[in-house]
């Protein structure tokens, strides 16, 4: 899923950027705000983060042009917390108003909401299941059969990584490449402790032969 910024303040932006992409999603964050709107039409994004007070066109206005072309979920989160300015944003077709400083948890539990419930949304692109086995990337877990396992960062990493090329072999090599391009350093060693770790975890609610290894070739599920 694709998620575009519209934020103009640089510490805020990366800090956006950074949650949202180790919680898998794709991000663009704009750093030129002189056409933001046609900017977001011409990306056309799965959804919008939108800051209100910007340099030109207020948050406000962008959003007015956005909706005129396009059905995109908008998110406004800004520091604004006026309950009219709340209103505004959601009568001028926001689809949800995040107030400054947010809770990290918090945004990307009302991103996942906001996703799952328009027409580009699914529960499908939160949770990926095989074998009656759910992993649940917005929240960071495995669920089995009325059990759940919470993942770390790295861990959900491996088994995005995994449930997406399920009853393929993936090789660590590949493993490593994905996890590396998520910018999360992690080398041949940390992924072996890291696929132990994930087993030991699994174990416990009935899964013992869930990952399976091929030897020298790799992992698969």
């Amino acid at each position: 899923m694709h998620i575009l910024i519209i934020e103009d303040e640089p510490a805020i932006r990366q800090e956006l950027k950074l949650l949202l992409e180790n919680a898998l999603y794709q991000v663009t964050a704009l750093e030129d705000f002189e056409d933001a709107a046609k900017e977001a039409l011409a990306l056309d994004p799965d959804l919008v983060l939108l800051d209100l007070n910007l340099p030109g066109e207020s948050g406000f206005d962008i959003c007015t042009r956005i909706r005129f072309a396009s059905e995109v979920p908008i998110i406004f989160v800004t520091s604004r917390t006026d309950s009219m300015d709340e209103l505004t944003g959601l009568m001028k077709g926001g689809d949800d108003y995040i107030t400054k400083p947010f809770q990290a948890p918090i945004l990307l539990a009302h991103i996942a909401a906001v996703l799952k419930r328009t027409a580009r949304g699914g529960t499908e692109l939160s949770k990926l299941t095989h074998k009656e086995v759910e992993l649940d990337i917005a929240r960071g877990s495995i669920s089995y059969r009325g059990q759940t396992v919470e993942l770390t960062k790295n861990e959900l990493k491996i088994m995005h990584c995994l449930f997406l090329n399920k009853e393929k072999i993936v090789s660590r090599a590949n493993l490593i490449e994905y996890l590396w391009d998520n910018q999360v350093f992690i080398d041949d060693n940390t992924l072996s402790v890291n696929i132990t770790r994930i087993r030991t975890k699994l174990e416990p609610v009935g899964l013992h032969d869930f990952i399976g290894t091929k030897r020298g070739l790799g992992y698969y599920i």
